[in-house]
């Protein structure tokens, strides 16, 4: 669906690693809307994606490696992203989380904490870093926008999303904090969106992911948003119609988040 929304509009999206990744349906939606982007991973996920391929589809988009725990990554990051559009940024997507615990097969009661502090840095505080990197480049131009993907655990226990539920716990906070003083400076909007249970990479390898994936739609009013929705989602909140919503950590869920139990789930539990 393509409606112009970011006509004139210049913005990063982090995290695109292959197809099934909702940064990678977010910079063809972007794009489809008019905007012009650049594309970052950290160098590893760039050696093994496919994001070169993407890039030439959204008009060979310039592809600039970043690690996101780097200081300096992001402030190369953003000084050229800032030479390649000739000004500032309007939007940025901030598509980024890594679990070595979940990778190790950890449980949360015995997690490596060495471990735990590298989800956090990846997964959370590189929001952090990254909008004090902008904030203090002065590179997002007024009335921008930052999205950050998170996910309900971060409010509700999902025992298998182990650690990440702390990270994104920490990514919300972190949105409403550095939202308003990034806010009071250049009326630059920060919100997160908590997505469905979505078949991605990253999403696939949390344990038990097909059986809550199919739990998450029989409870889901609309059913599961796919990556393509939560992409369509993401241009709205880049796009000048929605202005005036900061802060906020916004369910993109069918109706997940507010249903107690629907019909399909009792027949089930029934059975």
């Amino acid at each position: 669906m393509a409606n112009n929304l970011l006509a004139g509009k210049k913005g990063i999206i982090f995290g695109a690693l292959n197809n099934q990744s909702i940064a990678w349906k977010t910079a063809e939606a972007c794009y489809a809307n008019g905007a012009q982007i650049v594309l970052t991973n950290a160098p590893i996920a760039l050696r093994m994606g496919e994001i070169n391929g993407l890039a030439e589809q959204c008009g060979n988009a310039p592809v600039i490696a970043a690690d996101v725990t780097n200081n300096e990554d992001l402030q190369n990051l953003l000084q050229k992203s800032m030479e390649h559009f000739g000004g500032k940024i309007d939007f940025i997507l901030h598509s980024v989380g890594m679990s070595v615990n979940i990778r190790k097969g950890n449980h949360y009661t015995g997690l490596n904490h060495e471990f735990q502090h590298k989800t956090l840095d990846i997964s959370a505080l590189s929001l952090h870093r990254l909008c004090q990197t902008a904030y203090n480049m002065d590179a997002m131009n007024d009335w921008g926008s930052i999205v950050a993907l998170t996910y309900i655990a971060a409010q509700r226990v999902f025992p298998d999303y182990n650690e990440m539920a702390d990270a994104k716990a920490l990514l919300e906070s972190i949105t409403r904090s550095f939202g308003y003083h990034f806010g009071k400076k250049n009326k630059v909007r920060i919100n997160s969106i908590s997505q469905s249970p979505t078949r991605t990479t990253a999403g696939s390898g949390v344990k038990g992911f097909d059986g809550f994936m199919s739990f998450a739609e029989k409870m889901s009013p609309l059913g599961n948003a796919s990556a393509e929705d939560c992409a369509n989602y993401c241009v709205t909140m880049f796009s000048d119609l929605t202005r005036m919503v900061t802060m906020q950590n916004l369910f993109h869920d069918g109706g997940f988040s507010f249903t107690g139990v629907t019909a399909e789930v009792i027949e089930q539990m029934e059975k």
